[in-house]
């Protein structure tokens, strides 16, 4: 199979805000496990999500630019099967769904013209703030593989895995992406202080997966922290900050170990976020795509694109 380009790499592209938070404090929608791949188990949860991602399409159709899409299949690894009442044949079916859904979504708008990417998402095997057991390479190449391969069935133009928090499992995952020879997109979350919650520092684990992968992701991302975690980070003058295009930020300048035991939503404020893109992409214009993560929304998108383009 011969896959097109990513247009990304060569020009601005928006994507979506924090789906899971959306749906849960914005609009009242059960996703247990903040599983949003179960609304793709009813007529309804299709429905919504198909607004939802209108919606962003529609600024990006009004600007001009392109646009990511990003399937609802972040909790829908092997392993979340079982507490999400799903045997791994409904998990998968789901999986593929996720995707197709996508394509349904890029051929109605296929009239706006603008560059459409579809986007199949791998999450980490478990929370996106706690590493907890940190998996070898060999054995996260191995249980990622199963949904990297499922996800491929349904030809998304790439791959993602976002939050990603240790080493190894960056390091088995884009292994595991690597057997279905898609292009992908590898998405770390730091810390307050710009590392991965498992320690390593941010350049140093980007430049790890490049030596054990021959530099297999197109391009490395940012999320699920605000930009005053890692603003400072990519302000260094080495190499691998190069390598990072994308961000996806929370809206809240909290930690992660205090956004987890909060009951509301930091929304935060979202011109002050789209401020902070703009002085980040003004320092690294090779950053080409552009969302956000926990606690954003439309209106966050919307600033950063008024912002930004």
């Amino acid at each position: 199979m011969q896959h097109r380009p990513l247009p990304q790499l060569q020009q601005l592209f928006l994507t979506d805000g924090g789906l899971e938070t959306d749906m849960i404090f914005s609009r009242g929608v059960d996703l247990p496990f903040f599983a949003s791949i179960t609304m793709l188990q009813s007529t309804e949860g299709r429905e919504l999500l198909k607004a939802y991602f209108r919606s962003y399409l529609g600024i990006a159709a009004e600007r001009g630019v392109g646009f990511l899409l990003e399937s609802a299949s972040w909790r829908g690894s092997p392993a979340w099967a079982e507490p999400l009442g799903l045997t791994p044949s409904e998990l998968d079916a789901l999986n593929v769904a996720s995707v197709e859904l996508l394509h349904e979504l890029r051929q109605e708008f296929a009239p706006a013209g603008i560059p459409i990417v579809i986007s199949a998402c791998i999450g980490p095997r478990g929370d996106g703030y706690d590493p907890g057991r940190i998996m070898g390479p060999e054995e996260a190449e191995e249980y990622h593989r199963h949904q990297a391969h499922v996800l491929a069935s349904a030809e998304p133009d790439m791959l993602s895995a976002l939050t990603i928090n240790n080493l190894n499992e960056a390091i088995g995952i884009t292994r595991a992406v690597a057997t279905t020879a898609l292009p992908f997109a590898l998405s770390f979350t730091v810390e307050t202080d710009g590392n991965l919650p498992s320690g390593e520092q941010l350049g140093s684990a980007i430049n790890a997966v490049d030596a054990a992968t021959d530099g297999y992701p197109a391009y490395y991302m940012i999320n699920c922290a605000h930009p005053t975690h890692f603003r400072n980070t990519l302000d260094g003058h080495n190499g691998w900050v190069d390598r990072v295009q994308g961000m996806r930020a929370n809206a809240s300048s909290c930690s992660h170990a205090e956004l987890d035991v909060m009951t509301e939503l930091d929304a935060g404020d979202p011109v002050a976020l789209a401020n902070e893109y703009r002085t980040i992409r003004d320092r690294h214009p090779q950053i080409n795509v552009l969302g956000g993560c926990c606690g954003t929304d439309l209106r966050h998108v919307e600033a950063i694109a008024q912002r930004c383009i």
